[in-house]
């Protein structure tokens, strides 16, 4: 199990309606292994943010992050990159799916201010905890949150759907006499 339940890490603001094309362009489909997706995370928004990002980052976005199309692909590169969490006032139902099923958290604050006015820095540091429900920025404004059911934690815990089940077959599977 992943110790996923604080994270810390600089911030990385983008606006509303951030597609799975911006997230990760279509035209790299067929890139299969972790360090070359990396190389292309969020190109569509920001060409820089492959070279900018680091491990534990956290992006923060607006309205409606990951619409478009149901690729899974966004959510990979997002990890491959090192992205840790994403946390948006909203997000397209199949990328927020994509991403618990991928272990990374998403997480939804619906009064988030991710503009141009935002209490929230470009580069900055945040703190998210998932257990207690909050998000704090590093200039003491603190967004609170509906923490996730305990089956959601347990999965993003567990590093993605895949190895939660994994594991669960694994405990429960009878001993041989």
């Amino acid at each position: 199990m992943k110790e996923v339940e604080l994270i810390q890490g600089r911030v990385f603001i983008f606006g509303d309606n951030i597609d799975t094309d911006q997230i990760y362009p279509g035209r790299y489909l067929e890139l299969t292994e972790p360090e070359e997706v990396a190389l292309h995370a969020m190109e569509g928004a920001d060409p820089d943010f492959p070279s900018k990002v680091q491990p534990g980052d956290i992006i923060v976005g607006g309205k409606n992050f990951g619409c478009g199309s149901s690729r899974e692909h966004a959510v990979i590169t997002l990890l491959a990159s090192g992205v840790r969490a994403v946390v948006a006032k909203s997000f397209a139902r199949i990328f927020y799916r994509n991403a618990i099923n991928r272990g990374l958290p998403a997480v939804e604050i619906p009064d988030l201010e991710s503009n141009s006015v935002s209490p929230i820095s470009q580069g900055s540091i945040a703190t998210l905890d998932l257990k207690n429900g909050t998000f704090s920025l590093s200039n003491g404004k603190v967004y609170k949150f509906i923490p996730f059911p305990d089956n959601i934690m347990a999965i993003i815990k567990a590093g993605g759907i895949m190895p939660f089940y994994k594991a669960k077959a694994t405990s429960q599977t009878p001993e041989k006499t």
